[in-house]
């Protein structure tokens, strides 16, 4: 018989949710917890944001679209006689040109990115002469959404002129999205979608089915760094080290290996350097290492069905939310709701199992949702006695 408590934390607008299992007999209840249990699971995968796949040449019509917007919001503000010219028909008809074509040469696409830059470069000098009109430091009579969005325009401009002039298709902190500049792009190296444009996350699995996600940044990284941070926070959610870390081969770094050596938890992956040679003394050894290996792999499969029921079940590849804030707490209240059906199993494990043990149970989940406490002492007297009738 188990009992189960869970505890919901929120440090810095991230959810939780950690269960903790007790063997209520009197062997578990009275010996001491040991240093190193369980499993922990690692991956990391990108949460796709709900935006239209980016081009350089849709981004800078798009752009061209709110430039003009800001212009005829400022001009009537100021005494202006004749309206600056912006060529608005004539640039929607160069951009429908090159992007109603189903495969533009290369040749097309320059000579339109060209164009826009051009029609954009207008515009901002436009708009740069309309707000000398005002003082620094006055308001200006913009809606604060396209005062944003005239901050974004302006970058949106210079990292497509620096790509466009060095003939390169890459630049550092590249914006995909005007009306959410925060996406980046993110290089999976997938047969179907080579390129996803989301948050990653760095997401822990334990024993017990719960996932909790431990790093989500909106730029591409390297996720064996964060190995220890990821032990250390399991030891601090549960009070004990893994005993054994399942990841990818990205996880085994000889650093990463160094370090949860030198705290004696087990790494499941292939050992770094040349193989061993095949000698009769040690073909049995290597063999049952390989087979060791195979099933410590197969294990990792738990993680990447999380993966698979967040984003088939609930929409984690599809994250609708307009702000960076409301993004981070969409997905972490998917991972949330995850985690309340494993509790929700337990808990009708439980009362099938055990009426009496009910209300000692119901206890345990007010106490950790409200009052984030651990299980009681008195509570465990209470468990030994009724494991004793």
């Amino acid at each position: 018989m188990q009992g189960a408590f869970a505890q919901v934390a929120q440090p810095r607008g991230q959810f939780y949710v950690q269960i903790a299992f007790l063997n209520i007999s009197h062997k578990h209840l009275d010996e001491e917890k040991p240093e190193r249990e369980g499993k922990l699971i690692l991956d990391a995968t990108v949460t796709p944001q709900a935006i239209r796949y980016p081009t350089d040449l849709s981004l800078l019509n798009e752009a061209r679209q709110f430039s003009e917007q800001i212009i005829d919001k400022l001009y009537p503000e100021t005494d202006w006689e004749k309206k600056p010219r912006t060529y608005r028909v004539k640039a929607r008809k160069d951009y429908l040109a090159i992007a109603k074509q189903k495969r533009p040469s290369g040749k097309q696409r320059r000579r339109g990115i060209k164009q826009q830059l051009q029609y954009l470069r207008r515009n901002l000098r436009h708009i740069e002469r309309l707000l000398e009109y005002w003082p620094e430091g006055s308001p200006l009579p913009l809606p604060r959404w396209l005062l944003y969005r005239y901050w974004v325009i302006q970058h949106v401009y210079e990292q497509q002129r620096e790509m466009y002039q060095s003939k390169s298709r890459r630049c550092d902190d590249r914006i995909v999205s005007i009306s959410q500049p925060y996406v980046r792009p993110i290089i999976r190296g997938k047969l179907n979608t080579p390129v996803e444009f989301g948050a990653k996350l760095s997401v822990s699995l334990n024993g017990e089915g719960l996932a909790c996600v431990d790093h989500l940044r909106w730029d591409a990284f390297h996720e064996g760094h964060d190995l220890k941070s990821q032990v250390e926070v399991h030891r601090a959610r549960y009070g004990v080290y893994p005993e054994v870390v399942l990841g990818d081969p990205v996880y085994g770094t000889r650093d990463n290996r160094s370090y949860l050596t030198g705290l004696g938890i087990h790494f499941a992956g292939k050992p770094l350097g040349r193989p061993k040679k095949v000698t009769d003394a040690n073909r049995e050894t290597l063999k049952q290492q390989k087979a060791q290996r195979r099933e410590e792999y197969l294990q990792r499969i738990p993680i990447e069905g999380k993966f698979g029921q967040g984003k088939n079940g609930y929409r984690l590849s599809y994250i609708r939310a307009k702000r960076a804030d409301t993004s981070v707490a969409w997905i972490n209240s998917i991972f949330l709701v995850m985690n309340l059906l494993i509790l929700l199993r337990i808990f009708f494990v439980l009362c099938k199992t055990g009426a009496a043990m009910t209300p000692i149970v119901v206890a345990w989940v007010k106490d950790a949702f409200i009052g984030h406490r651990r299980v009681r002492q008195a509570d465990r007297i209470v468990i030994r006695e009724w494991v004793a009738a």
